[in-house]
């Protein structure tokens, strides 16, 4: 039992985990009424509401009919972001799928994927095509991988390092050179944590 919850939240709730696939649509307030025996549904209402808040049911509106129960997403799912340079920067594409990620690739922190495109980072060992799991945040320490946003537009994946006057990305490609902008050109979208690989 969820210690949070009054023994009447609780029972609907058990009931609409119970019973959630015999319903063809998620049932209505009257139908969760005649089903659980009561006569008030305003008073169902709150119960809902309690649930709601609690974050147990989805938050009903108007274009939702019906009382849904949150869907557990698959933690073992990240958003796949799009692409990132491991090169000249491209511009930052958003492309909203999933990917499954083992737990052992990420952090406990909000991540996403990104596919890389591009060589100026295979003397780390990270290849066109790889997808690599990227932690979100806005800061990084000196000689870590970020995902770098320049001019607020286009991506890239290199090695920073900052000083007051100015930043510095870092390929690991010895054919290419260090890109140099001044701090107010380079905003840290993440930091490099993971990496995927497919051979076939």
């Amino acid at each position: 039992m969820n210690r949070s919850l009054t023994r009447r939240q609780q029972e609907i709730y058990d009931f609409l985990s119970r019973h959630n696939d015999e319903f063809e649509h998620p049932p209505t307030l009257d139908e969760l009424c005649s089903a659980l025996g009561l006569s008030s549904k305003g008073s169902l209402h709150k119960q809902i509401q309690a649930l709601v808040d609690a974050g147990l049911v989805e938050p009903m509106n108007n274009q939702r009919r019906g009382v849904r129960l949150v869907r557990e997403e698959d933690d073992s799912t990240l958003p796949v972001l799009g692409y990132i340079a491991a090169g000249k920067p491209i511009e930052a594409i958003e492309q909203r799928e999933t990917i499954q990620v083992p737990s052992l690739l990420r952090t406990n922190k909000p991540c996403f994927v990104l596919q890389v495109r591009g060589d100026s980072m295979i003397e780390e060992g990270i290849l066109d095509g790889d997808h690599i799991i990227v932690e979100q945040r806005d800061q990084a320490r000196n000689g870590e991988i970020v995902v770098a946003l320049i001019d607020g537009s286009d991506a890239t994946l290199k090695r920073i390092e900052q000083t007051p006057g100015e930043v510095i990305l870092h390929p690991a490609n010895s054919a290419m050179s260090p890109l140099h902008f001044s701090p107010d050109q380079v905003s840290i979208q993440g930091v490099l944590v993971g990496q995927m690989r497919s051979y076939h």
